[in-house]
């Protein structure tokens, strides 16, 4: 009895050990336990499936095309726009964290920034006053043609900013004044008002550079005007032309972020060449790229823009009657743009020709 219960042990440890060996032979994609393994052997499931492959490859090949000027796999698309075979482009995940990351939050901090300076200059500093007061007598400081280039321009790039900052802000700051239906409303017709009132602020810029160019080169008074701080800062005013150096920075900000501007604009609008056979934007890439300069330029332009709107109205006497009528008293002239005034005088002939009323 005993040799028996011996033998069928040694029978069940060599029944056991031979399907320890043959188990791997059995072991098919058909079967329920050799699925498993096969998959793990294959890097697939059975069923020849679509969507079950972990290639680590073949998804690296396809980010790697998301700027579209390297590797990556492009499908095929029915329609014109054959950037739209590109399944993945990693850069949009980039260009989104940069426009609604640091983008919007430095450039709420830049808008916030500039208008609390302003209030708290206006508080300590005040207005700044025409020191000998009125004189009564005026003089031409800006023409017609002059004045109408200057409010094309102004006009067009309030409309501009207020639009692309909505584009920007409008989301967390207006959405939740006026509501969806009318925030959705601004929004559709202030982008397409955005895209034609740019070809007027184009024209204000080329004609304000055509007038003004020769009076904007830097020269050795804006040195002088620059350290004493332009007169906001003390009493006493520096020698200037007909514009000072911060009027020259306001000009060359102007034309040359305009410049700028434009051209990202009209690539934004015209994408991937569209029209304009000679633009560099090429890409998705390019397209994104272009939005970000475009973005951050018109908020550094605003900023610039909201001093500039301060001194022109609140923040000086005198200012804004230049631009709103186009005379000056002329003690203002003489205190702000003693140089110009000696100028204009020179050239009538006589000076007591421009001490006369203007009508």
């Amino acid at each position: 009895m005993r040799d028996n219960h011996t033998r069928f042990g040694w029978i069940t440890v060599f029944l056991a050990l031979a399907l320890i060996a043959i188990a791997p032979s059995l072991q098919t994609p058909h079967s329920p336990g050799g699925a498993k393994a096969y998959a793990q052997q294959q890097g697939a499931v059975p069923g020849q499936s679509l969507g079950n492959t972990s290639d680590a490859d073949f998804w690296r090949m396809i980010r790697s095309g998301g700027a579209g000027t390297k590797g990556g796999i492009q499908g095929s698309v029915s329609i014109p726009d054959k950037k739209a075979g590109m399944l993945v482009q990693s850069e949009g995940e980039q260009w989104r964290s940069i426009r609604n990351g640091p983008l919007k939050t430095y450039g709420a901090y830049a808008l916030g920034g500039m208008v609390l300076l302003l209030v708290l200059f206006f508080l300590i500093r005040g207005r700044v006053k025409i020191e000998a007061g009125l004189s009564g007598r005026l003089i031409e400081r800006f023409t017609t043609i002059e004045r109408a280039a200057h409010w094309l321009t102004a006009s067009s790039f309030i409309l501009l900013g207020l639009t692309g900052l909505n584009l920007l802000f409008g989301k967390h700051v207006l959405l939740p004044v006026v509501g969806p239906s009318v925030f959705g409303v601004i929004t559709y017709y202030g982008k397409i008002s955005h895209n034609f009132i740019g070809f007027a602020f184009m024209v204000g810029i080329v004609l304000m550079f055509v007038m003004w160019v020769v009076h904007n080169i830097p020269s050795r008074h804006d040195l002088v005007w620059l350290a004493k701080g332009g007169g906001l800062i003390g009493k006493g005013h520096p020698p200037a032309k007909k514009f000072n150096a911060g009027q020259k920075v306001i000009f060359w900000t102007t034309v040359g972020g305009g410049a700028v501007l434009s051209w990202t604009g009209l690539q934004l609008m015209f994408p991937f060449g569209g029209i304009l056979s000679f633009a560099l934007a090429t890409s998705i890439f390019d397209m994104q790229l272009i939005v970000l300069i475009h973005s951050i330029l018109a908020v550094v332009m605003v900023c610039v823009i909201i001093a500039h709107i301060y001194i022109g109205t609140i923040g000086m006497e005198g200012a804004f009657d230049a631009m709103g009528s186009g005379y000056v008293d002329e003690n203002w002239a003489h205190e702000h743009h003693s140089i110009w005034l000696d100028e204009v005088k020179n050239e009538a002939g006589e000076i007591d020709t421009a001490k006369q009323p203007a009508e």
